[in-house]
């Protein structure tokens, strides 16, 4: 069986020029080490798909499994 992809999750500090984010609010982000060389970060955002956005606008968090569990749940019922 293939090892699940780790998921991270980040907060928005600012949104300049994109309106698919929102200021304060938890994204999931999604492993993609060709845009981190870039400084940039894979987003689910507004819009529910992924894009990518600079790094700069986020701060990478810790979640307890918990409530990991329950957005990653949310994000595949979504």
């Amino acid at each position: 069986m293939k090892n699940p992809i780790p998921t991270q999750f980040a907060i928005c500090l600012k949104n300049k020029g994109s309106d698919d984010l929102v200021v304060r609010k938890v994204y999931q982000i999604i492993p993609d080490e060709t845009a981190k060389k870039k400084g940039l970060l894979r987003v689910v955002d507004e819009s529910g798909e992924d894009y990518l956005y600079p790094a700069n606008f986020f701060f990478l968090i810790a979640l307890p499994q918990k409530i990991e569990r329950t957005l990653q749940q949310r994000a595949v019922a979504a």
